[in-house]
């Protein structure tokens, strides 16, 4: 313990208790030897110790109940005083609505426009003080300002005057209230905007009287008491009862045109009771034309415009009924047919468009002549058609029906002077109780659809299970591609291009790997093609192009390239070269060090645009490449229009060459290193794999190769490390 204060002879200290809890303490202490504290004295002190905390409490008690007494009291003060506020509004809003009828009432009431405008003076001064008061009306020309009604302490008269620059012409002029004190007179006065006319008054309120939007007059009152003066609720509350008494003044002024002009009313009505129902026999002719134009119109939304029949929104609606008919009736099967007609593409570039529709109307006409009432028989779009067949009950009546429309499709067509063959496949699906929409019926057997055409078309093919699979197993890739991209798996390999004398590195090829978290290293051919049907493919492309380029100074920091192959889809870009020269900048590459790998496909789908795009790269320093060369048109006539530096014969080209065999493959090796000399470009033979294919390709004079037999493609880190 630490003594606080002078020393004391003795020390008596007693706790306060409420129940078991010690809320506070009394101490007493003696400073003499004569008053020594004793147990009495320590029992007398615990005894009184809790009177005085129940006293406390009391006090305390009391306290806190005075404290709510106060709140509460404060509380109905503030509800009384809100009460008293609403009060007064309701009464204010009352008197108002009261003005309102009244204004309402006066044009009829009133005798004379006299009697009208005192009658409106009382129910303005019902409202605000209106002890002066003045209407002011302008001539309909506008050349005359006119005061018929005018109530004013010092100016008992005002007399008719050329609209001149006084507060009236200036609410007149703006069309909106004006509220100004002397002082908001006198700065309008000094600026020019009005001239003061009459007495001078304190505070001045005016608000326009409007007709079929325009101001026809001006409603003013006035004070000239410092005592008195209007407010913005006094300028709100005129403001909203002169539309009314714009309205009631408008009303009497009609009133005596009303009675003049309604006997000639009484004679036209008849004229125009006779005019009303001709044009109501218009209308309801007009009536009936929309009426038929909208049923037209709804046709023609849900309906081809070339064939006449349904469209894919109708078809997809009657697919969604016949699919929840199946839901509560699983007795009632369905089943979908997807048909597309085979090589059409074909016959519309050669004979035309016209004739293609044509061709497309007949095999709308052919289809729906085979199907059966209730059935139905759609043209999706291009030369895509889809039948619902209702009441399968087993795949062979589905199968059967696509079989007759094959049949009724093989016939000739003829279209005026000529005579045109197609045929078609089909793609069957039928009900399950997994298919949740319309559109995945129609998806699955458009992808059935797809395995007639691959399994050699003029045939039909069966949505089945393994096909349902494949479908679900290129679904689970597109979406792992997309996470993929998202999670940068996609990396790029890198396979070396060697002299062939004497196998030294002279660049590389980068080619697209998919690193899969399950599955491993994937070839392009495991995903790319899912990317092009994706519409990730370009995504794929630009992501490879960035990471290749980042290594780029690396791999070729000994000197060589890296090529990057570009698709006919990298062209539509006009501004792919800049893309490309960006992405270099940013990562430090010469543009020596890249090559671009081309396609003849691509050179020939824009030839325009492709040669200025391969001319821009080339100008900057960016070699070019011909791709997979001898497996398409391989012709001279087009190769020197473009800024080539080399050509890669394709693989398939070399797989078959053996040294010292002049057999067909040696001999188109042997023609394209002569048409690239004469160019003067390189040669780089593809898909080397053994010591013969070299042999055989040295002796034909290639001086360029890669395959399998230099190196298999690997990551950058491999060629790195084995350059170290």
């Amino acid at each position: 313990m630490v003594q606080a204060g002078p020393e004391c002879v003795d020390w008596l200290g007693v706790p306060l208790l409420r129940g078991n809890q010690v809320v506070g303490g009394i101490v007493v202490q003696s400073y003499r030897e004569s008053e020594r504290l004793s147990d009495q004295d320590q029992a007398l002190l615990t005894y009184v110790a809790q009177h005085i905390l129940t006293a406390l409490e009391r006090r305390r008690a009391h306290e806190e109940l005075e404290q709510r007494v106060a709140e509460r009291t404060d509380a109905l003060r503030e509800a009384n005083r809100v009460l008293q506020q609403q009060v007064l509004e309701r009464q204010r809003g009352e008197r108002l609505q009261a003005a309102l009828f009244r204004i309402a009432e006066l044009a009829n009431t009133t005798d004379s426009l006299e009697d009208f405008y005192a009658a409106l003076h009382r129910v303005v001064g019902g409202l605000l003080n209106a002890r002066n008061f003045y209407i002011a009306l302008q001539s309909d020309d506008g050349s005359e300002l006119r005061f018929p009604y005018s109530v004013d302490e010092f100016d008992h008269q005002r007399r008719t005057r050329r609209p001149g620059r006084g507060l009236t012409e200036y609410v007149l002029n703006h069309g909106t209230a004006l509220l100004v004190d002397r002082i908001g007179i006198e700065r309008l006065s000094a600026s020019g905007d009005v001239a003061s006319i009459g007495t001078q008054s304190t505070c001045w309120l005016g608000v326009p009287l409007i007709c079929a939007d325009k101001s026809v007059g001006v409603l003013a009152v006035q004070s000239y008491s410092e005592d008195y003066g209007y407010t913005p609720r006094d300028q709100e509350l005129l403001t909203f009862v002169s539309y009314h008494i714009a309205n009631a003044l408008e009303r009497k002024r009609n009133a005596d045109s009303l009675k003049s002009a309604y006997a000639e009313l009484e004679q036209r009505v008849a004229e125009r009771t006779g005019e009303l129902a001709a044009a109501n026999r218009d209308l309801r002719e007009q009536v009936a034309y929309r009426e038929s134009m909208e049923r037209q119109l709804k046709h023609e939304t849900l309906h081809d415009s070339l064939t006449g029949l349904p469209n894919r929104t109708l078809f997809l609606e009657r697919l969604e009924l016949a699919l929840e008919r199946y839901r509560r009736d699983p007795r009632r099967p369905f089943a979908v047919l997807f048909l597309d007609l085979d090589r059409f593409k074909v016959i519309n570039d050669s004979v035309g468009h016209l004739v293609g529709d044509d061709l497309l109307y007949e095999v709308g006409g052919r289809i729906v002549g085979c199907v059966e009432q209730g059935d139905v028989a759609a043209r999706l779009g291009g030369d895509e058609f889809a039948i619902l067949l209702h009441d399968v009950i087993d795949p062979e009546r589905a199968m059967s029906f696509a079989a007759r429309i094959i049949e009724a499709l093989n016939a000739p067509i003829r279209l005026g002077q000529k005579e045109v063959f197609t045929s078609t496949s089909i793609g069957i699906a039928l009900c399950s109780p997994r298919y949740a929409k319309a559109e995945e019926l129609l998806r699955d057997a458009d992808v059935a659809m797809y395995r007639a055409k691959a399994e050699g078309r003029h045939r039909y093919a069966l949505f089945d299970e393994r096909l349902h699979r494949e479908a679900l197993r290129l679904l689970e890739v597109e979406n792992d591609l997309r996470r993929a991209i998202a999670r940068g798996e996609l990396e790029p390999y890198f396979q070396p291009i060697v002299r062939l004398s004497d196998r030294s590195l002279v660049g590389y090829e980068a080619l697209v790997r998919w690193r899969h978290p399950e599955r491993g290293v994937l070839l392009p051919a495991d995903f790319l093609p899912v990317a092009e049907d994706s519409g990730s493919a370009e995504q794929i492309d630009w992501q490879m192009f960035e990471r290749v380029c980042a290594i780029a100074p690396a791999l070729t920091a000994q000197g060589g390239f890296i090529s990057i192959n570009l698709t006919a889809r990298h062209f539509r870009l006009s501004e792919l070269d800049r893309e490309l020269f960006a992405i270099l900048d940013r990562n430090g590459v010469m543009p020596s060090r890249i090559r671009i790998e081309v396609t003849e496909r691509a050179l020939l789908e824009n030839p325009a645009q492709v040669k200025l795009i391969l001319d821009g790269l080339r100008r900057r320093g960016i070699s070019v490449a011909l791709d997979d060369f001898g497996t398409g048109y391989s012709s001279l006539s087009y190769l020197h229009q473009y800024p080539l530096q080399a050509l890669k014969i394709d693989r398939s080209f070399v797989a078959e060459m053996r040294p010292y065999d002049d057999g067909s493959s040696s001999a188109v090796v042997r023609a394209i290193l002569a048409m690239a000399g004469s160019l003067g470009m390189q040669v780089i033979a593809e898909g080397i794999e053994t010591e013969a294919q070299q042999q055989a390709l040295e002796t034909l004079g290639c001086e360029f190769g890669q395959g399998f037999l230099f190196g298999r493609p690997q990551p950058a880190e491999h060629w790195l490390g084995l350059g170290q």
